[in-house]
């Protein structure tokens, strides 16, 4: 027999949906605050919010009859037209509250600028007690007593108090990235886990814009994530059409073992978007090893109709109109930034090295693995080329000369070096002084691999085949980028079979294949031969090759599979190519080098992610020998 459920079970139902865990609450509460323009948002723990959840903003607040509504099912301010791709809030289904009074005791106290008292009304699994007066300043606040009491199994499904706080952490960390006009606090058990003090307080988020913007987010960001990341971050700001995409891209080499630190927010809101994922992924393939993750925080501003954030309860996801050109332009965006940073490195590079020298090795053991994890990378993985193919591009790579000297025709720009440099010449040879260059002036080779340089304030050490390989690497690109990529015709094509959609999507970027090197006919229904395939890759599985393509052009919008294994031969050539650890240098060649690395983009970074130099400040040494305090 069909019946229509009664109301406290749909509203238990919907708590399913929305509220999994502590955490969940503080998200959908902390939401509403910021929808209500508040510019302080406080929320306070008991038992990881288990037994106590208190939100408490200054936002605009409720009014008597406002408040009564506020627990009812589908009732809400936020769609003033009824229009669902016209969302401009971070909550606009009206199921939080009455979600949550539904499964716990819950205590909504509020009150408008200007209105004589608050008002304040009990929920207790679903059943709503009396108005009362109240006492508080403008704004609201929400109290919530025995979380799942009401439905106890819930109760055995979550973590320990450790993780959960973590969760509540996340949630408000997020949102307070997200939100720099905003100062955020978090306690639990009277213990103040996170606190940030607004950017800008005198001014909202929404009234700050370009520069300013990106400033206070900066500095919002400093705060969350430490004075490490504000200091090796490059600032994104890209507008395409109606997408303004902004945000910060750590450099290659201030990297994590997870993706953990990679956060994304779409109109404020913060998502955990796949297509998203991918695009930093492809972004970085170039610069980093593949076991190693950026740490970025992208925002991207939308028109509403142009995303769909309803595709999930806890609307964690979304899914965007135009998914090509959002790819397209965080990869695009990303990629310039990092080529704009040319041989910059991060600030951990040195500072891990100062600490290596500081800690004697007893006290350092126990640090070694999680400084190594930092810069791991396995060079192992990477693509091994035909037979003979590697001599002959080494071959066509290589220098003319085994004088570096002679590679350079021209030393940096007057606008690349530091002011004094660009006036002072040394008096005995008419050649720049090359300490006041930013990778300083060659002056000794510690077992034939490394070069010392000095520069105007420190000293720079360099890892010579890591620094030639990527210089090497860089010169390969640029010459398939000129003369194209060779191909080579098969002497039987291969026909291979697919699903009709995945062969469609396939073809679709046929002439983006070719230009890669390979070229792909339809053959037929679900069906495609191939007949040409890149040179420098050799014999290959063309039947895996191609599925793999199918199914990376299918989730990811773009060719990344092809242009990885390419990258990666070229990455091999270049790594068999460059200079080896142990050959001795002429301190010509070694400035060669260094002037080489400062006009060359990435040159901060080896093929595989790991530092090219190390760079000292004279302080920073000082300090090692004890000469100031």
């Amino acid at each position: 027999m069909i019946r229509i459920l009664p109301p406290n079970l749909v509203n238990r139902i919907a708590a399913g949906e929305v509220i999994e865990r502590p955490a969940s609450v503080i998200k959908e509460l902390v939401e509403n605050a910021i929808d209500a323009g508040s510019t302080q948002i406080d929320v306070i723990l008991e038992q990881a919010g288990k037994n106590r959840i208190v939100v408490h903003d200054n936002g605009k607040g409720m009014n008597k009859e406002e408040l009564r509504l506020a627990v009812q099912r589908h009732a809400t301010s936020k769609l003033p037209s009824d229009d669902l791709l016209d969302i401009r809030f971070l909550g606009f289904r009206g199921e939080a509250l009455p979600s949550i009074a539904s499964i716990s005791r819950l205590q909504m106290t509020s009150r408008i600028e200007g209105a004589e008292n608050a008002w304040s009304v009990r929920i207790e699994g679903g059943e709503m007690h009396e108005m009362e007066p109240a006492v508080l300043a403008p704004g609201t606040r929400l109290e919530i007593r025995d979380l799942f009491y009401a439905t106890p199994a819930r109760l055995k499904f979550l973590k320990s108090d450790r993780t959960e706080i973590q969760q509540a952490v996340d949630i408000v960390t997020r949102l307070a990235m997200a939100h720099p006009g905003i100062s955020f606090s978090l306690s639990s058990d009277g213990r103040r886990l996170f606190n940030v003090d607004a950017a800008q307080r005198e001014l909202l988020v929404e009234e700050l814009s370009g520069s300013e913007l990106l400033d206070a987010r900066l500095t919002r960001l400093g705060a969350v994530m430490g004075k490490e990341f504000s200091d090796n971050a490059l600032a994104l700001d890209k507008q395409r059409d109606t997408v303004h995409l902004t945000g910060f891209a750590a450099l290659p080499t201030f990297n994590r073992g997870t993706s953990a630190e990679q956060y994304l927010f779409v109109n404020q809101r913060p998502v955990r978007d796949k297509l998203l994922l991918g695009a930093i992924r492809g972004a970085y393939q170039d610069v980093m090893s593949h076991d190693r993750h950026a740490v970025v925080v992208l925002f991207l501003d939308v028109p509403p109709e142009e995303v769909d954030v309803n595709v999930h309860p806890a609307k964690a996801e979304v899914r965007f109109r135009d998914s090509g050109l959002i790819r397209g332009m965080m990869v695009g965006a990303i990629k310039h930034a990092l080529s704009e940073a040319g041989f910059r490195a991060s600030t951990s590079v040195g500072a891990d090295a100062l600490q290596r020298f500081s800690n004697p090795p007893g006290q350092y053991a126990h640090q070694a693995g999680a400084s190594r994890d930092h810069y791991a990378y396995q060079g192992a993985h990477q693509a091994r080329p035909a037979h003979g193919m590697a001599q002959a591009a080494q071959h066509f790579f290589e220098p003319s000369s085994g004088n570096f000297g002679h590679e350079i025709d021209t030393l940096l720009p007057p606008s690349m070096l530091a002011p004094q440099a660009r006036h002072h010449d040394a008096p005995s040879t008419g050649e720049p002084d090359y300490t006041l260059y930013p990778l300083g002036a060659a002056r000794a080779q510690l077992h034939q691999t490394y070069i010392v340089a000095e520069t105007v304030d420190g000293m720079v050490l360099v890892d010579q085949h890591a620094a030639h390989e990527r210089l090497v690497y860089e010169n390969m690109k640029a010459g398939l980028s000129e003369r194209g990529i060779a191909r080579q015709k098969l002497l039987i094509p291969e026909v291979v079979e697919l699903d009709e959609a995945l062969a469609e999507c396939l073809l679709s970027r046929s002439q983006e294949l070719l230009d890669f090197g390979l070229a792909v006919e339809s053959f037929g229904v679900g069906t495609v031969i191939v007949r040409e395939t890149p040179a420098i890759l050799g014999e290959v599985d063309v039947v895996a090759m191609i599925q793999m393509l199918a199914d990376n052009i299918r989730e990811f919008g773009e060719v990344l599979g092809l242009k990885e294994r390419i990258e990666k031969v070229c990455g091999t050539l270049a790594c068999h190519g460059s200079v080896r650890a142990g050959r001795s240098l002429s301190v010509a060649e070694m400035n060669a080098l260094l002037r080489q690395m400062e006009q060359t983009p990435f040159s901060g970074q080896c093929n595989h992610g790991r530092p090219t130099y190390i760079e000292l400040k004279r302080k920073d040494i000082e300090k090692l020998f004890g000469r100031h305090g």
